[in-house]
């Protein structure tokens, strides 16, 4: 059972997908943060059957054997599979299910399943996040048809969606640290589970997130954040690199995008790298826009809030996430091994984007199911302009204790036609992510980049 938003957000959902003109959230309602809200914005009450507990602040502490550097232990390794969901009772939890969940099932009834576990609400930020959050709740705005924000900064701009493209921004905006350097990998297993995989070496440089940001010098840099990308792996694409500005305000300034060719040494301006798009060497398997679940301009879409239900999906996944675990163990034919999946019961937003009269992109429409606790996309439906089921989305989260955020350690994007998925952040061999690093701005220019390819 989906439950509606507001009847504000209800009286306001005819206007939303093309207009800026929505009312801000009053100060009684941002009141209601950090008390019977969460300071971002979920219900901090659990549900009536106890299946979900209330929040209680998260993960505060990390594991006495964890030490910077780790891969991240599970905090939660004594729990049991509480049930375990497959073809032949899959009618019993289909409420509790996407559509797009549901079509795995029917794809590989033979091996899909999910492992069922107890709810933990792990997710947690830090003060900083939270009271800049509740600062900003009043001011923060959309520009022209949603494409960007204005007068908010660093924490969750609008932790009271009353639409749909405000409940996108704050997955895009949502909290995962401030220079990040990841290493990982990805895979896209044949039909028959061969692979290969594609590392890469990636930095990620949050201007938004920083703690001196304000609004007035976000909208005179226009600046969100500065990502690089650099192919290590295999040694006919090591090299490539890609360079991605993303901009507060999209009317103003489009995202800016350099790529990097190893065989040409140059260095280009790639006004594709967004939109539908294919991925880097994604096989076709990913749009640009699928990168994180949803990134990029959300203007070729129309936006409806649904509303919230409680649904299964991929949370506290430190099994996935260990580097006792080899590639082989994870890569399967058809999915990933099972397993070493943890679902659990959350209550997601939903948010379905309808696709513009006049625009195109190969996804008619995209059902996102977004966690309450983090903003995070854990579920995508992505379907075809033929109105079918074109492909899944799934991403696999841990809470980084170092951060704290809640953030996914692997995406994975299945394609119900080929029957293949594509696995991004494999990073079970690799060593772990870095939140500690201090990039500066001259680190993310084109001359960077060229420096940084090789061949």
């Amino acid at each position: 059972m989906i439950k509606k938003p507001t009847l504000v957000a209800l009286a306001l959902l005819g206007v939303f997908s093309t207009s800026s003109a929505v009312a801000k959230i009053t100060a009684e309602q941002a009141a209601r943060l950090g008390q019977d809200l969460t300071p971002l914005g979920a219900e901090k009450a659990g549900n009536a059957d106890g299946s979900i507990p209330s929040w209680e602040g998260g993960i505060t502490k990390a594991p006495d054997t964890y030490k910077v550097g780790d891969h991240h232990p599970d905090p939660f390794a004594d729990d049991k599979v509480l049930f375990t969901i497959d073809k032949s009772n899959l009618d019993q939890y289909k409420e509790l299910l996407s559509p797009g969940q549901v079509a795995m099932f029917e794809a590989y009834p033979e091996t899909f399943k999910m492992n069922i576990y107890q709810t933990r609400r792990s997710a947690s930020y830090p003060q900083f996040i939270y009271d800049a959050t509740k600062k900003y709740a009043t001011t923060a705005e959309l520009v022209e048809e949603g494409n960007g924000i204005k007068n908010t900064a660093i924490g969750i701009p609008f932790p009271i969606p009353e639409t749909g493209l405000e409940a996108i921004w704050n997955h895009i905006l949502r909290y995962r640290g401030l220079s990040i350097q990841r290493y990982g990998g990805q895979a896209a297993p044949t039909a028959s589970g061969s692979y290969n995989i594609v590392g890469f070496d990636e930095q990620l440089l949050v201007k938004y997130s920083e703690q001196d940001a304000t609004p007035e010098s976000l909208q005179k840099s226009n600046i969100l954040f500065k990502f690089k990308q650099a192919v290590t792996e295999p040694a006919r694409l090591a090299g490539t690199a890609l360079l991605v500005h993303e901009t507060m305000d999209q009317v103003l300034t489009p995202r800016q995008a350099w790529t990097y060719n190893t065989g040409q040494r140059r260095v280009r301006r790639a006004p594709n790298v967004a939109y539908d798009a294919p991925g880097t060497a994604s096989d076709s398997l990913r749009t640009t826009d699928d990168f994180d679940m949803f990134n990029g301009s959300p203007n070729r879409y129309d936006w409806k809030l649904v509303g919230k239900k409680e649904m299964y999906i991929p949370y506290n996944s430190y099994k996935l996430h260990s580097n006792e675990l080899k590639y082989d163990d994870i890569l399967m034919p058809g999915h990933i091994n099972p397993e070493h999946v943890r679902y659990e019961k959350h209550r997601v937003w939903v948010v379905e984007a309808n696709l513009k009269e006049g625009t195109r992109h190969i996804y008619k429409k995209r059902v996102f199911f977004i966690d309450e606790d983090s903003w995070q996309i854990h579920v995508a439906d992505l379907y075809d302009n033929r109105d079918q089921l074109y492909r899944v989305a799934m991403a696999h989260g841990v809470n980084y204790y170092e951060v704290p955020t809640h953030w996914s350690t692997l995406d994975v994007y299945h394609d119900l036609n080929s029957r293949r998925y594509l696995a991004i952040g494999l990073d079970n061999e690799e060593k772990m992510y870095d939140f500690q690093q201090s990039f500066k701005d001259t680190e993310f220019t084109s001359n960077a980049l060229r420096r940084s390819g090789r061949r």
